[in-house]
């Protein structure tokens, strides 16, 4: 069973709220949306009950700190333990990704108002932090003068300092130096240098 992602902001068959929460997927073509509705909690909706629980430990790997799930009618379906949930400032931020979608920073408009609506995944890196995703909303941050925010604490494979090294030999040290790009430009240069850098 495969489920994909959908990493859109137009699509029909999802609700515009969840589209904006990267929270809506497919799985065999069909349509499942996972609704954040606290700092915490989130609402499962889609056809088949019985792969719930795959869809969650999907979302998850974008959402770690939400950790209690129900279905459409208010019905527990799974609880993972807590996450804590601390206050960042974003100098403390290295970044892992070089370019931010112009396309997408204009959808945040949309959904974050406050520097608390923003929690991204970070992993601790030499005094500092690098931030594992949620680089668009950090960038959003910076154009709005915002200089702390939410996070959790993460860990993932070690691929991840080569991007920073990379980052940083493009002098990228902080959210505000990453480059601001038209769509089509941040996917042929993001994408392609992910692309150069795994079939290595």
């Amino acid at each position: 069973m495969e489920i994909i992602r959908v990493d859109t902001y137009t699509d029909n068959r999802f609700s515009q709220k969840v589209l904006y929460q990267h929270g809506c997927f497919l799985v065999e073509k069909i349509p499942y949306e996972v609704e954040i509705f606290s700092d915490f909690e989130a609402v499962v909706r889609g056809e088949n009950k019985g792969i719930y629980p795959q869809i969650i430990e999907e979302f998850r790997f974008y959402t770690p700190h939400i950790t209690i799930f129900y279905d459409k009618d208010g019905n527990f379906i799974k609880k993972y333990p807590s996450v804590p949930i601390f206050h960042l400032p974003i100098d403390q931020i290295q970044p892992s990704q070089f370019y931010v979608d112009r396309e997408k920073i204009a959808a945040i408009y949309n959904f974050i108002y406050k520097p608390q609506d923003i929690i991204i995944q970070v992993m601790p890196y030499n005094g500092h932090y690098i931030s594992l995703d949620g680089h668009t909303r950090l960038y959003y941050a910076v154009l709005n003068g915002w200089d702390t925010i939410r996070a959790v604490e993460s860990t993932v494979d070690m691929d991840i300092l080569r991007f920073v090294e990379e980052a940083q030999r493009r002098k990228i040290y902080s959210p505000k130096d990453m480059e601001l790009v038209n769509h089509n430009e941040y996917e042929e240069k993001w994408n392609r240098f992910c692309d150069e850098y795994f079939r290595k």
